[in-house]
């Protein structure tokens, strides 16, 4: 591949092309790639309802665990190859070619589209590249609040996007696709891990499965949280300056690597210090952690977290740290919390999970410190192959986005 770039307005050259294809890629109006339409459902549920999401196509059930909406008569028709930008977030990335599913309906809010002038494929991978999202968005202006955009249609159909000869464009989709497959590949063996990981834990600790002798077994016993652990309740004082958050996948992170900015105050003196290896219980919910997530710090020597986190360390002496990290990755603890919290009571669109009542909860876990170790070096091992396969999804993905810089660019 030729590794050069030019441009004069109206056509380009990348920086990155295939041997035998030496042609400058023209401009051509967005607007005579796509052509709208609107074909609607006459029936409730007359097909897979799906969302467009950043990340790409969805069953509305995947995101929200529920279907959304009280009616969905009316709603629009799409099939395979279908272009779909939402209208509210099309500045964030939020725009998607329908890959997934055969065909399915979305939201009138959506803006659906026949891709005409084109490869179907080549702009399927394009418009998940760094270059589209600023394609979208410089088609926007600023909306009522600084959080929101408006979409100047007329705009983004005037806007030029440069492709090359549909022959190139077939060489280029092809390339691509087969790079996306692996990723898709790579990515559901990650979701299949996980899956199996849920059932590994469930088994362990509901005691399904005990890793030691049985001749060396012992009777697990019931601890109150309290028990093995002890409240942390230090302010910050500044000490720290990373605002943590809590991530399914890396547990305890900076929020400005997590979300690219902080959401935390400006002055975090009134936080609490959460030390290595010390844990904090964020009690919002989502569909994966229907009673919120306790996560153990791990990436940092120390971190400051909202006061609206309950934070303790583990007593080593009775319970292993590096066995209660793993249980709190079970739902074995959900029960306890479950008795204590008062049914759909939120509090700052948390659990109303009463401080007192939380420290109070009962867990059954081993007592025997030869199966606690046991454990946690099965668990730990189990999870290391977790992390190896992410760490080949994230490689991929950046050799993917290296190669969308370098072409669209």
């Amino acid at each position: 591949m030729a590794n050069v770039s030019s441009s004069n307005g109206l056509e380009k050259r990348p920086k990155l092309r295939f041997p035998g294809f030496d042609e400058p890629w023209r401009a051509t109006k967005f607007g005579n790639l796509v052509h709208e339409f609107s074909d609607r459902t006459k029936e409730e549920n007359e097909d897979l309802l799906l969302s467009a999401a950043i990340e790409g196509m969805f069953l509305n059930t995947e995101l929200f665990g529920h279907q959304r909406g009280a009616s969905n008569k009316g709603y629009k028709k799409i099939k395979y190859g279908t272009m779909v930008l939402s209208t509210q977030n099309l500045h964030l990335g939020n725009a998607n070619v329908n890959q997934r599913f055969e065909h399915g309906m979305v939201s009138p809010a959506y803006k659906t589209y026949d891709i005409t002038g084109c490869s179907v494929e080549l702009i399927a991978q394009w418009i998940k590249s760094a270059a589209a999202k600023r394609f979208f968005y410089n088609a926007t202006t600023v909306g009522a609040s600084v959080c929101r955009r408006n979409v100047e249609w007329d705009t983004l159909y005037e806007q030029p996007l440069y492709l090359p000869g549909i022959d190139e464009q077939d060489k280029i989709a092809k390339f691509l696709s087969l790079i996306s497959e692996r990723i898709n590949k790579q990515q559901q063996f990650i979701v299949s891990l996980k899956k199996y990981k849920r059932g590994v834990f469930e088994t362990v600790f509901s005691q399904k499965v005990r890793l030691i002798p049985r001749n060396k077994r012992k009777d697990w016993q019931k601890y109150k949280l309290s028990d093995f652990a002890t409240r942390v309740t230090r302010k910050n004082g500044g000490q720290s300056d990373i605002p943590l958050t809590i991530s399914a996948q890396y547990g305890l992170i900076d929020q400005r690597d997590f979300f690219s900015k902080t959401v935390a105050s400006a002055d975090m003196s009134g936080y609490y210090l959460l030390r290595s290896g010390e844990y904090a219980y964020n009690r919002s919910t989502s569909n994966d952690y229907p009673f919120g997530s306790i996560k153990r710090l791990e990436l940092y020597p120390m971190g400051a977290v909202s006061t609206l986190y309950l934070c303790f360390r583990v007593k080593d002496d009775i319970v292993l740290s590096d066995l209660a990290k793993w249980y709190f990755e079970s739902s074995q603890w959900h029960r306890g919390v479950n008795e204590i919290c008062a049914e759909g009571a939120r509090n700052h669109g948390l659990l109303n999970v009463p401080t007192d009542g939380f420290f109070n909860t009962v867990h059954t876990l081993p007592s025997d410190p030869e199966e606690q170790l046991a454990i946690a070096s099965y668990l730990s091992l189990f999870q290391a192959r977790l992390d190896s396969a992410q760490a080949v999804l994230e490689k991929l993905l950046r050799i993917r986005s290296g190669l969308m810089q370098r072409l669209f660019t």
